[in-house]
């Protein structure tokens, strides 16, 4: 069984694949248990459906079926507690984007918030935060303004 700091980053890091992928689907399964939300608000969003409506319904698609960007996720920092069976984890964000008729760029970062638990031998999110620090244009990703993004 592969140690807990390295199945929790793949978990971390699948993430990221899943959404530069396109993949929403993926994104919703990977975050069906957990509790999504911005940082600081104690009100989320659980389930598989009403995760996967938000990510639809706000994530703009472009003509290859991906949203043209790169999640790039750093700084991560794990803390396990193997007995309770139950881990948290820290991390930055910074996503970039190219899209036709504006060349790459850096259109949002910020930070994570994560507490993950072992269910049945395997880590999943129990609740992911994410807390906004800065914005750029984000009109060619969301398709809703900035402010679904927490505030900068």
């Amino acid at each position: 069984m592969p140690d807990a700091e390295r199945s929790i980053e793949d978990l971390i890091y699948s993430y990221a694949a899943y959404v530069d992928d396109g993949d929403l689907e993926g994104v919703a399964d990977l975050l069906a248990d957990a509790t999504i939300g911005v940082d600081g608000m104690p009100e989320g969003l659980r389930g598989r459906p009403r995760i996967h409506e938000l990510l639809r319904s706000t994530i703009r698609m472009h003509e290859d079926g991906t949203p043209r960007t790169k999640h790039v996720t750093t700084n991560v920092r794990i803390e396990v507690d193997e007995e309770a069976g139950t881990a948290s984890a820290r991390s930055y964000f910074t996503v970039l984007q190219a899209v036709e008729g504006l060349g790459l760029q850096t259109i949002v970062a910020g930070r994570y918030r994560d507490r993950f638990e072992r269910h049945n031998g395997r880590w999943r999110f129990a609740e992911r935060r994410f807390a906004t620090d800065l914005i750029g244009d984000v009109s060619r990703h969301l398709l809703a303004g900035p402010e679904i993004l927490g505030g900068a």
